[in-house]
């Protein structure tokens, strides 16, 4: 034991966290895995015609997609996020008033694994208007939130029992981008955290920015001078995602329907931006602005949806250089798909398609990426946000 220890203090510094970093993603539970049966949750847009966060059952044998009706009300939950353990879900209310104030609201809620119906726990102010999206730290023990309206971000702590403490640390994001229209100010639109927990990347639409800020995971602060990456002007950054094994980061882009690629340096946070690929065909030539990314379980394909094309975008990528190979662009089956989700399986992919209020289910080939649409379709009002919660019951 000893030898090893030797071994590893001759090894550089980010030689290690890399390593570190690699075991915290493997000893994860296990993605890609044998089909299951999983809850579904819908975050929507309450001013369209719908209730709140609503649930189904999700079959991963057959892609079977059951409707569980509305789990609970709430006021325009546009995203959500689920604890690891499936125990509790946290909502976001893109709202601009806040018990009379000026400010958006953050919900926790408890899952019944028996029923999927949540049980509201407790809300507080996200700081600032429009939030537009959240995340747990890897330790789960801080929500972290990004408020569009005005451009700021706020982290709060998660309590014992699943409640959500209120703000303990806030920034207001400063500065424009060259779109007089929608970027005459900030807009923090999502958040990524690093694997080893101790950054977080805040891609702001409205500054053409990523804001790399150390995370202090013990007081949920983050550092105060961020390091700042820049997009191409008018790109708006939208959201990001970390490839399976943490060495690179992929970000889409709203306004110019792009996938950014980078690679990512464990020891400083630093990002080196390699390859910017489109999600749309080289012959459109309509209005679209691209939504949500995500990669598949088993880290060789990366999807990315297109409002306006109205499609999902498949690439492979390179297990060594991280580099995108766009292999199809798919009929997302509706209008508008804001979000998308794989299932834990990685056999299914559902479409939030919001604008013609259904979830589409489409099959997705591991080997190959290709995606096949079953004809199992979830009819819901104005779905903006898909995630899945394994829990015991199902």
């Amino acid at each position: 034991m000893r030898s090893g220890i030797r071994c590893l203090r001759q090894v550089p510094r980010n030689a290690v966290i890399l390593l570190l970093a690699f075991f915290a993603f493997a000893l994860m539970p296990a993605k890609g895995s044998a089909p299951g049966k999983y809850l579904l949750y819908v975050g929507t847009y309450t001013d369209r015609g719908s209730k709140g966060i609503y649930a189904a059952r999700f079959d991963a044998s057959i892609g079977k997609v059951t409707s569980l009706g509305l789990a609970a009300e709430a006021t325009e939950p546009s995203f959500l996020t689920v604890e690891s353990r499936g125990r509790f879900l946290y909502a976001i209310n893109e709202t601009s008033n806040y018990n009379g104030q000026p400010t958006g609201a953050v919900s926790a809620f408890a899952i019944n694994p028996d029923t999927g119906k949540l049980s509201f726990m407790n809300q507080v102010s996200s700081r600032d208007e429009g939030p537009a999206h959240i995340i747990l730290d890897r330790t789960g023990k801080f929500a972290l939130i990004s408020n569009y309206t005005l451009g700021s971000v706020a982290v709060c702590p998660v309590l014992k029992d699943g409640r959500l403490g209120d703000p303990s640390w806030f920034v207001q994001h400063q500065g424009s981008s060259v779109d007089v229209d929608r970027q005459k100010g900030p807009h923090a639109h999502a958040i990524a955290i690093s694997p080893d927990n101790r950054f977080a990347i805040v891609a702001d639409l409205g500054l053409d920015q990523l804001l790399i800020y150390p995370f202090d995971a013990v007081q949920g602060t983050l550092g105060s001078k961020p390091k700042i990456v820049k997009t191409a002007p008018g790109s708006g950054p939208r959201h990001l995602v970390f490839g399976s094994d943490g060495r690179f980061l992929y970000v889409i882009t709203e306004m110019k329907s792009t996938v950014i690629a980078y690679s990512y340096d464990a020891t400083t946070g630093d990002l080196h931006e390699f390859e910017t690929i489109s999600t749309l065909a080289a012959d459109f030539h309509g209005r679209n602005s691209a939504a949500e990314i995500e990669i598949h379980p088993n880290g060789r394909f990366l999807f990315a949806s297109n409002r306006g094309d109205d499609s999902i975008a498949v690439f492979a990528i390179d297990s060594h250089l991280g580099s995108l190979k766009r292999l199809e662009i798919d009929p997302a089956g509706g209008k508008t798909p804001r979000n998308f989700a794989v299932d834990p399986s990685g056999s299914w992919l559902l479409v939030a398609n919001q604008d013609s209020n259904a979830i589409i289910v489409f099959h997705v080939d591991p080997k190959t990426g290709h995606l096949v649409p079953t004809g199992e379709t979830l009819e819901m009002p104005s779905p903006v946000c898909l995630k899945f919660a394994v829990v015991a019951a199902f």
